[in-house]
């Protein structure tokens, strides 16, 4: 076995649970619960490599919506399953070792992660398929911290892994970091969510993930717009401080507000990912602004906190919600009307196109040779008809 993301069997059953339940007659669920019991043999009972047990990981989070043309289609017949598509194959290309280490740190713990987890543990399995083994480790905070960060990074540069993975906490506390360890040799790319480009000065050797949180923002942002007649007061929740996703996002709500002139921004509050803390701030909001009309929601955990605070306060016909991602409760509150739309990230995707392009890179190749320097990943804007077949997809719940 070449997995080396630790887990408990306890744990691995809850995911397949929130994340995992495909429809049977798709062959997703039997897939999901391949990879829960590698996981849990590679781990509980062979014990091969370098075990690193990290928290467990609680809830399922983060993204859907609004094709990365800026498109937009309310009455979209994209089916679920090629919103988020599981059956991957690799792409014909030939590894040339064996055996490939490979660390990945993402920001914090979080279930948007896992089913980016899962994305990876598919990939590697195809490749030990082939006779290719691919070790790995992919860990985390329990809270976003580029300090953390920039520990994880220096302790696994001593450890002589094939290629870095990064996503990046912060563009301007990590950027440094990256640039010394490929100075050094190291061969570092960023993947997931959050980038540190060649315009921020930074000269990772490429990334894998969304390429357009500023669309995203944008795109969800006129949404909200049109629903509200270019009329109304908004408060923006956006996540972790200096993540490069959520600033994004942010920029992008911003932007399309300044268009309209009868549309205002009331308050920004950064919740860190939190879904209490974003409840918390969607809260004040409502005591804040009887008039409030729109809540745009940055990341995965606070359209979750901003309905319960709405559905609280007994303003579910008042208030506009959009926001990101993929969270069994916010698709829940989208089916039943509480929030109007969400913006959903193929997570599985990113994670298994990660692995390939960490071999390539692992082998010598440079962008443009075998990968691209950025692979793109889409998110796709989906209203209240497409959350039963979504939470069919992900989560095998028939509403």
């Amino acid at each position: 076995m070449g997995i080396r993301h630790v887990r408990s069997t306890m744990e691995l059953v809850m995911i397949c649970r929130r994340i995992g339940q495909k429809r049977t007659e798709s062959g997703i669920f039997p897939l999901i619960m391949r990879t829960a019991l590698l996981w849990s043999c590679s781990f509980g009972l062979v014990g091969c490599g370098n075990e690193v047990v990290e928290p467990a990981h609680t809830d399922l989070e983060e993204e859907v919506s609004s094709d990365i043309s800026g498109n937009q289609n309310k009455n979209s017949t994209e089916s679920a399953a090629s919103i988020v598509v599981f059956d991957h194959e690799l792409d014909g290309y030939r590894p040339m070792k064996k055996e490939y280490n490979f660390y990945f740190t993402y920001k914090t713990v979080h279930p948007w992660w896992d089913a980016v987890a899962l994305g990876i543990e598919d990939a590697a399995k195809q490749y030990e398929e082939m006779g290719v083994i691919i070790n790995y480790e992919y860990l985390a905070p329990d809270s976003a911290s580029a300090q953390d960060q920039i520990l994880r990074l220096s302790e696994a540069s001593g450890r002589g892994f094939d290629v870095i993975g990064v996503d990046v906490a912060d563009v301007e506390v990590v950027t440094p970091v990256i640039n010394e360890l490929l100075e050094d040799g190291q061969k570092v790319m960023t993947f997931s969510s959050s980038d540190a480009a060649k315009e921020d000065g930074c000269n990772r050797i490429a990334y894998v993930g969304n390429t357009h949180n500023y669309e995203d923002g944008a795109n969800l942002t006129e949404v909200l717009c049109e629903k509200l007649g270019y009329e109304g007061k908004v408060a923006v929740l956006v996540g972790n401080q200096g993540a490069p996703c959520h600033e994004d996002r942010a920029l992008g709500v911003q932007d399309v507000i300044e268009k309209y002139p009868g549309m205002e921004i009331v308050e920004i509050a950064y919740d860190e990912d939190s879904v209490e803390k974003a409840y918390k701030f969607a809260k004040e909001f409502l005591m804040q602004y009887g008039d409030l009309a729109g809540i745009v929601c940055c990341n995965m955990s606070n359209p979750v906190g901003a309905a319960r605070a709405v559905i609280e306060a007994g303003r579910e016909e008042e208030i506009v919600i959009v926001g990101m991602d993929h969270d069994q409760e916010a698709l829940e509150y989208l089916q039943d009307g509480v929030i109007y739309a969400l913006g959903v990230q193929d997570c599985y995707s990113i994670g298994f196109d990660t692995v390939q392009v960490a071999i390539k890179i692992a082998d010598g190749y440079l962008p443009g040779e075998a990968y691209p320097e950025k692979t793109e990943e889409k998110t796709t804007i989906i209203y209240q008809e497409g959350a039963a077949e979504m939470l069919q997809t992900l989560y095998g719940e028939i509403g």
